[in-house]
């Protein structure tokens, strides 16, 4: 609350920022104070699911102007190394990333960004659905990366925010079908409202039982596998589950070694993908969102002011409901 007001650089901007919702990463960081590499060492500042409105420009900024509301892509190139000229900026080992140490993110009042990575909202994309970019990013660079087109028949992983907006994204680009597991039956129950054709509850079934539960519903094993809990037996399972010749994208994140059947998918021509972040997605979404074809506005089950933070971040560690958004701009009532 008490920090100084940051000035934009030249190709920077200042926001307002208005609306960030809470990822699981945030409450890795903020319980374990890590994830995998990267550890906190000092203090740091949450959030990078952001929308703000710019309040001052740097003198090279010509695209954005005081008032404009834009979107925030949190993942900006320090450098043009070989991955940025490929368009694979998002594996740029130098990267900044809001609230991945040691880079703060922008779970605050004003927050300063690099320009060409704020986004102008268009005016009928709200600032919680130009929040919700972030994670419906993961979605699209997911479904990119695994080949979801026309009839796809597609099996996803977890039903968390991040598994839900696979499933939006699956159905955008063409799914035929599209069958969800979980634990929890009122996120599966969210599934269902935003577009899975089938949902199973997993109890104690064998990844082998998990396997075949999802074959006899679609009536044949998907093409496609979207993982998104990042669960031992959740990626045992998605390999059983994948017709031969599919493939399987990996989004969740769990331990670093894992234990799966392997042999399995290479004599079956299983491709395994993994997925880091995304990029190239923010024009994308706001098409998408502008154009009524997407709606992530049900994804949205509580809202809090930036003074109620931690309790923000205890619901979100509870596992209650599905996007947590925090407001930070206390002058405005609107989502």
């Amino acid at each position: 609350e008490n920090r100084p007001i940051p000035e934009p650089g030249p190709n920077e901007v200042l926001l307002r920022m208005h609306s960030v919702g809470i990822c699981g990463s945030d409450v890795h960081y903020w319980q374990h104070g890590r994830i995998g590499d990267f550890v906190v060492k000092d203090p740091m500042v949450l959030g990078h699911e952001a929308s703000g409105t710019v309040v001052k420009v740097g003198s090279g900024v010509t695209h954005l102007k005081p008032g404009d509301r834009v979107a925030i892509e949190p993942g900006v190139p320090r450098e043009m190394d070989e991955f940025c000229k490929t368009g694979r900026y998002n594996l740029s080992p130098t990267i900044f990333f809001c609230a991945t140490p040691p880079d703060d993110g922008n779970l605050c009042r004003y927050y300063k960004h690099s320009a060409s990575y704020c986004y102008k909202l268009p005016d009928n994309v709200t600032f919680e659905e130009g929040a919700l970019i972030e994670p419906l990013s993961v979605g699209i660079h997911a479904c990119k990366r695994a080949g979801v087109t026309l009839g796809s028949k597609v099996f996803v992983s977890g039903s968390g925010p991040i598994g839900l907006v696979n499933v939006l994204v699956a159905k955008m680009m063409g799914a035929a079908a599209v069958v969800i597991t979980d634990l929890s039956a009122s996120r599966l129950q969210k599934a269902k409202e935003v577009g899975a054709d089938f949902t199973i509850q997993v109890k104690n079934e064998t990844p082998q039982e998990v396997a075949s539960k999802v074959e006899s519903l679609l009536g044949c094993m998907p093409e496609i596998t979207v993982e998104c809990t990042g669960v031992q037996a959740c990626i045992q399972a998605g390999i059983y589950a994948t017709r031969s010749g599919g493939t399987l994208v990996l989004v969740g994140l769990g331990p670093e070694m894992v234990t799966v059947p392997i042999v399995n998918a290479a004599v079956r021509e299983v491709d395994i993908r993994g997925i880091f972040r995304y990029c190239n997605t923010w024009p994308v979404a706001i098409a998408l969102l502008a154009s009524k074809r997407i709606n992530v506005k049900p994804l949205v089950t509580h809202r809090f002011p930036l003074e109620k933070a931690l309790e923000a971040f205890e619901t979100t560690k509870r596992g209650e409901g599905v996007k947590v958004m925090l407001k930070c701009d206390p002058t405005d009532h609107n989502p």
